[in-house]
């Protein structure tokens, strides 16, 4: 099978410097996109060609899908690789290039739907045998369909955007009393950041952690799972620590949390990368939470436990090739860590642009740091503002976070604050060391 000759990717960031560095040992070129803050940017630097797309603002540049669809027409890009956020989960972006003969390097178009639409994805697993946590079998119709299945299934319970992620558009509720206004405030949130309020609702489970499992699958019907993720440190449903394996797992919840995965992407037909998010509660019992249809942000630790890149993997699934291997062929060594490095202020946890006056990042065996920052580059005000990936693998969880300390107390950001310190107080926290911890681990160490 032939792969591609020349990939855009359709990100900024350390995303795009990832891809990069990809289609480069795979021996494809690469285009990148950019806009007009990102003139200076690492990926525009080190992709063979880059072509500018619009202003600053991403809804006229990264969100641009004329623009971007223009860029690779005039690179003459087979593919397009669309990274994570922006158009990544957009099924007319992935239409738009199937109607401009570009392969899109994700899922299909139909996948993004089912997938993206929460409570169609809930119907789905639920008529598959896929466990869910109980609640509506779709969007309730308004306020009162919304009390009314609340009240079935019992308080607490969570509201959630069909169309949502991120945790926009999600409320909890603990009270009868309080859910119109929060019904009101969530599908106000929802249709503003969505353009879609449709709520569905789900039964509460407060002592959880965010298990989620890594697929690969080709488009001839090969599927694999690479193991799971826990991605329980959060700050209002926002990932800052993820590791790999599960602390707990054995070999028994292992194939069967995998099984459930691969279980739920069949009833998709799912194919390219993709993630199965699900609860696990206190009694270790899973459930579908929802399907991520692209990379992740924390994909890094599952490379580090399996071996495999999951980003090349990505392009030669696209690109018509079989996967070359097989569930047992997939063996899973030591732990890895993933910290995401924000320039924001620690405590505070608001954004920190400007330049970086001295870039030094760690090193050492077994130390990874995925960005695109760099000494004298400037963090632009408009975007994520997540600047760099540290991951560390170790032979065990303790050397993971032993090697994860040394390596943030090596790592030099000078110019602009960053989460550094409020990374090695959660490594240095007896309940976080010894694995006591779930989803309201942050709320109830602020509380102390």
């Amino acid at each position: 099978m032939t792969l591609f000759k020349k990939v855009l990717i359709a990100n900024r960031g350390e995303i795009a410097v990832r891809v990069i560095r990809a289609c480069r040992e795979l021996g494809i070129n690469t285009a990148a996109v950019y806009s007009v803050a990102d003139k200076d940017a690492l990926h525009v630097r080190m992709a063979d060609e880059a072509v500018c797309i619009g202003p600053a603002p991403s809804a006229q540049s990264y969100l641009n899908i004329p623009a971007i669809i223009s860029a690779a027409e005039i690179t003459d890009s087979e593919a397009i690789h669309p990274g994570y956020g922006f158009l990544s989960e957009n099924a007319h972006f992935v239409e738009a290039c199937t109607a401009s003969r570009i392969t899109f390097i994700g899922p299909s178009a139909e996948n993004i739907r089912s997938g993206g639409d929460k409570s169609r994805a809930r119907q789905i697993m639920k008529r598959k045998g896929v466990p869910v946590v109980p609640g509506s079998d779709g969007p309730v119709k308004d306020e009162e369909d919304a009390m009314k299945t609340a009240k079935k299934i019992g308080f607490p319970v969570i509201l959630k955007a069909s169309a949502g992620g991120g945790g926009r558009g999600m409320r909890i509720v603990n009270d009868e009393k309080d859910l119109p206004q929060l019904y009101h405030t969530a599908q106000k949130e929802a249709f503003a950041a969505f353009g879609n309020g449709d709520m569905y609702i789900e039964k509460y489970i407060s002592e959880m952690r965010h298990i989620e499992v890594q697929i690969l699958a080709d488009n001839k019907g090969g599927i694999v799972y690479l193991g799971e993720r826990d991605c329980s440190i959060q700050r209002r449903h926002q990932k800052l620590i993820e590791e790999a394996p599960y602390i707990f797992a054995n070999t028994k919840f292992r194939k069967k949390v995998g099984e459930t995965a691969i279980k739920a992407a069949k009833a998709l037909r799912y194919r390219n990368a993709g993630t199965i998010e699900f609860i696990l509660d206190k009694d270790e019992q899973i459930y579908f939470m929802e399907v991520n249809t692209r990379i992740q942000v924390e994909h890094p630790v599952t490379e580090m436990i399996t071996g495999f890149d999951i980003i090349k993997e990505q392009i030669k699934a696209a690109a018509g090739e079989i996967l070359p291997f097989k569930q047992h062929d997939v063996k899973f060594t030591g732990h890895s860590i993933e910290c995401r490095i924000n320039a924001e202020d620690p405590e505070k946890f608001i954004p920190s642009p400007g330049k970086i006056t001295l870039f030094i990042p760690p090193g050492g065996p077994g130390v990874r740091v995925d960005t695109a920052a760099y000494s004298g580059w400037t963090v632009p005000a408009h975007y994520d503002s997540l600047i760099a990936k540290l991951i560390v693998h170790g032979k065990d969880r303790q050397e993971a976070i032993s090697k994860m300390k040394r390596a943030l107390r090596e790592f030099v950001i000078e110019g602009i604050k960053t989460t550094i310190p409020f990374h090695l107080n959660i490594l240095d926290n007896p309940d976080f060391i010894s694995g006591n911890f779930n989803t309201h681990f942050l709320e109830k160490l602020n509380k102390k």
